[in-house]
Formats: C-alpha cells, structure tokens, sequence
C-alpha cells in the first residue's frame, strides 16, 4: 500500500481506538493492579455518577496518582510528534527533530543548574522551559546575524553548535555536582520520566503545551506551502518568513514546556511523523491529527512499560530509545525504495 492510501476514516478509527486502549491500559496496571470490573465502575461513578463507589485506595490509584500521569503522556507525547512534523515540513528534512534547534540541550542545562543550586522541583521545571526558549532565542540571534547565507541551513547549524556549546555546560555541571546528592538528581532528570508529575504540574504545562499546539493546528494548511520551497510559497501568496517564525515559536513552546515537565525525552518527534507519513500521506492537514494520535499512544505505552517491567522504574527516554531506534530503521528500510 503507497503512502497515503489508509483511508480517513480509517485512520481516525485506528488513531482513536489506540489511543483509548492504551489509556485503559495505563489506569489498569502498575504496582497497584486494577481488575477491568473495577476500573469500569471507578470510571462509571468518577465520570457519570452510576455505580457504587469504588474503594478509597483504588480512587486514590486512579485519579490523584495515574490520572495525572496519564494525562501528561498524552499531551506531552501529542506535543511532541506535531512539532517535530512541522520541523520536518519547514525545513524539508526527514532527519530533523524537535530539539534541533537546541531546545532540549537549553533545558536541560537550566534544569542541571536549578538541581546543582538546590531548588524545589517547581523551579526545577521553571530553570528547563526558561533555558529551552532562551536556547532557541540564541540560535535565531546567530541565524539573524548570519546573512550571508541560506536561512534555514544557518539555523540548523547554529542549532547544532549551541547545542554543543550547552551540552559542555551540563557536563561541567555533572563535574562539579556532589557524587552523592546532586549528581544523581541531574542524571536522572535528564534521562525522562513521568515519575514525579502531579496535578499542580499540569495545571502550570498544559495551558502552554496547549498555546504552542494551536498555532500548528491553526496553520496546517500553510506547512504544505512551506513544503514546496521559499519561492513557490512566495509565488502563492504566503508569507514564508513570519509563518516560518511563527511555526519555530509554537514548536519551540511545545518542546520547552514538554521538557520542563518530563526531562528530556528523545525518539518521539523524529519517529512517529515518519510512521504517520506512511500511513497518511506528507499532507500536513492529514499528518498533524495522524502524528498527534500516534504520538500520543506511542509516549503512553512507552511510560507504560517503564513503570511495569522492572521493580525499579525505568527511565523514559532510554525506553523511548530502545523503542524508537528499531522502530525508525525499519521505516528507513522499508521506504528507502520508494520514489
């Protein structure tokens, strides 16, 4: 079957009937089981009032402790796989990500920083998002300063350079960090996870992760145009440089407020766009909804599995790694042979 050729109404059904069985999946298992009988009627007395209701530490388990998590993969996993689409679309490049133009480095240099000066975890996440979109302000810095050159290659290789640059500033972090407090903490973080979210965390990401979300629903149509090259958008009436800055600025939102809120977590934004272009085609008004559901499911089964497979949970983004890396060399072999 040729790219594209799922039909819409198709892949809508499968998109939403993935994402529903993994969200039972994830309310249901854990440390603390929960029988499908009794998850039917947490969900019927929680959400329609019918039922009896269930046991305090079964409403505990599922609404103050999963729910949240659950929540958080969702959104964070949508976020994601639609920005690294639309990076893919703007800068006609199958191999770019989210973090390319040094988002994720950014965060996690001002996340290592906040952990090393001892703060509450709440300023832990405030450090990440301020270091990703200060990040990203550098890297446009040098690509506005830079003229004499093709844009989008400035910005991607400024994006590899401050990446490099902030990297070396959270290795020297981990160097001067305590062996036994700090250095732990930083590492931990950087490798993802979902561990420690609660409802107080949502409240402050999601309006944000949201705000960077609606400007690339809004625009979907526009990518196409992108697509094509600077010139023929141009020919066709689109602004191409504000609608390229407008589309890094909600990606760069998305990817920031994801990071401050789960660490760094790879894989996500450069793999699933690709499984969802072969399903749905590189129309970016049918792969945004496609990347959002797939992203979605993907992010919530791997946080799934890295608080089910071992007694000690397991970090996320080494999850997503071992899942993702198999997962993109066999969409890279399968269509390599394609026109």
């Amino acid at each position: 079957m040729r790219a594209g050729a799922v039909p819409r109404w198709l892949w809508h059904a499968g998109g939403w009937g993935l994402l529903l069985a993994m969200l039972l999946l994830a309310f249901a298992v854990g440390q603390f089981p929960v029988r499908p009988a009794m998850l039917l009627q947490a969900l019927g007395s929680q959400l329609f009032g019918i039922g009896e209701p269930v046991p305090p530490t079964v409403h505990a388990a599922l609404w103050h402790i999963r729910l949240p998590r659950v929540l958080a993969a969702v959104l964070i996993g949508a976020v994601l796989s639609v920005a690294g689409a639309a990076y893919q679309a703007m800068f006609r490049n199958p191999l770019v990500s989210p973090d390319i133009l040094g988002v994720s480095a950014g965060a996690g240099l001002g996340a290592s920083l906040a952990l090393f000066l001892g703060l509450p975890m709440l300023l832990v996440q405030g450090f990440a998002f301020a270091g990703g979109l200060a990040a990203v302000g550098l890297v446009c810095l040098v690509a506005a300063l830079v003229r004499r050159h093709e844009p989008v290659l400035v910005l991607v290789l400024a994006g590899v350079a401050v990446s490099a640059l902030l990297g070396a500033g959270i290795s020297l972090l981990k160097l001067l960090a305590d062996p036994y407090t700090q250095l732990p903490s930083i590492t931990f973080w950087l490798l993802g996870g979902l561990n420690a979210v609660v409802a107080d965390d949502l409240h402050i990401t999601a309006p944000l992760l949201l705000a960077g979300l609606l400007p690339l629903v809004l625009l979907r149509w526009r990518v196409n145009l992108l697509a094509l090259g600077d010139e023929e958008a141009a020919a066709l009436g689109v602004a191409v440089v504000p609608l390229r800055w407008t589309l890094i600025a909600a990606a760069t939102l998305c990817t920031a407020a994801a990071v401050s809120l789960a660490g760094i977590i790879g894989w996500v934004g450069l793999v699933v766009p690709h499984i969802a272009r072969l399903l749905v085609g590189a129309d970016f008004r049918r792969l945004l909804p496609a990347s959002l559901l797939l992203g979605a499911s993907f992010l919530l089964a791997a946080d799934t599995l890295a608080r089910t497979l071992a007694p000690i949970e397991l970090p996320l983004g080494i999850l997503t790694a071992f899942v993702g890396v198999p997962c993109f060399l066999l969409v890279l072999a399968r269509s390599g042979g394609r026109a």
